[in-house]
């Protein structure tokens, strides 16, 4: 058996960015994890509000200024007024177009184009992997106007950023415990093959913080993405390399932690150890043949 040999100060945990720092929370309190996970997930989520809030909230409030005064989905179907097909609004990340029989005769270079027709909904990407369609419920009403979407979507935008703020930071701590429950029997594995002092409590906290460098990493491109600086491609790329950081700084991180180091060993009757004399003489019994001393005078 083997003892893990840990020294009395561990280094403080207050990084993500190396492996050095995300090992210092494998030995370091669950609550400076939680902490720390707290601001990257805060991070993150600022980050998805700000491309919505720059980069797809304008074309909404462009495509809904360009609905006709009347118009509403009905029991399925799209009531439209006037003819199609037609464009509503256009960005760089997102486009609106109504064209009842979905005809294909507008395609924009925005990353996704939200398509009406008259009986479903086609969502189509600049990836060019086809689209995805959904029909109008059954039994559902809802306006397809702008004199009644204006003023609803005006009195909702603050809140849908606030919502998507709460829901980013929940959601993100909600998946880093779910990822770390499944990642620290693997991280356990592997300190124990490079004989590293990691139990299975440190190795959740290990795989928990093995992730942060990732989220970190996928914020910073959402934000590069909204100002242009990387196209959809790259994006899709990224975040996929963001996946796999965090298997990198799980295994990277293992070698910045302390050995394990053996346990002192019990006495072996075998063992080559030098003894004292003392120890090794045996008390003999009185021997029948040894002359008997000289008595005194």
């Amino acid at each position: 058996m083997s003892a893990p040999a840990e020294s009395a100060d561990p280094p403080v945990a207050w990084e993500p960015l190396t492996p050095r720092g995300v090992a210092a929370f494998a030995r370091a309190p669950l609550s400076r994890l939680l902490i720390v996970q707290f601001i990257v997930a805060a991070l993150g989520a600022a980050a998805l509000v700000w491309l919505l809030h720059d980069g797809c909230f304008p074309t909404v409030r462009a495509a809904i200024q360009n609905l006709p005064e009347t118009g509403a989905i009905r029991s399925g179907r799209l009531d439209w007024p006037g003819n199609t097909p037609q464009l509503l609004a256009e960005g760089r990340l997102l486009a609106f177009d109504v064209d009842a029989g979905h005809s294909d005769q507008i395609r924009s270079p925005a990353a996704v184009q939200i398509e009406f027709g008259r009986q479903s909904i086609r969502i189509y990407s600049v990836l060019g992997l086809g689209y995805l369609e959904w029909p109008y419920p059954a039994g559902w009403t809802a306006p397809f106007n702008r004199t009644e979407l204006e003023p609803w979507w005006g009195a909702w935008e603050p809140e849908w950023l606030a919502i998507t703020l709460l829901a980013g930071v929940a959601g993100l701590m909600l998946v880093w415990a779910f990822l770390a429950t499944v990642y620290f029997l693997p991280a356990r594995l592997i300190g124990f093959l490079v004989n590293r002092a990691l139990d299975f409590r440190s190795s959740w906290k290990l795989s928990g913080a093995a992730l942060l460098p990732g989220a970190l990493l996928l914020a910073a491109v959402i934000v590069l993405f909204d100002l242009a600086v990387l196209n959809l491609v790259q994006f899709c790329l990224l975040f996929v390399a963001h996946l796999v950081l965090g298997w990198v700084y799980l295994v990277a991180g293992q070698f910045f932690l302390p050995r394990t180091e053996p346990a002192a060993a019990s006495g072996n009757p075998f063992s080559s150890g030098q003894t004292s004399p003392a120890a090794n003489r045996v008390p003999v019994k009185g021997n029948p043949f040894a002359q008997p001393p000289d008595s005194a005078g």
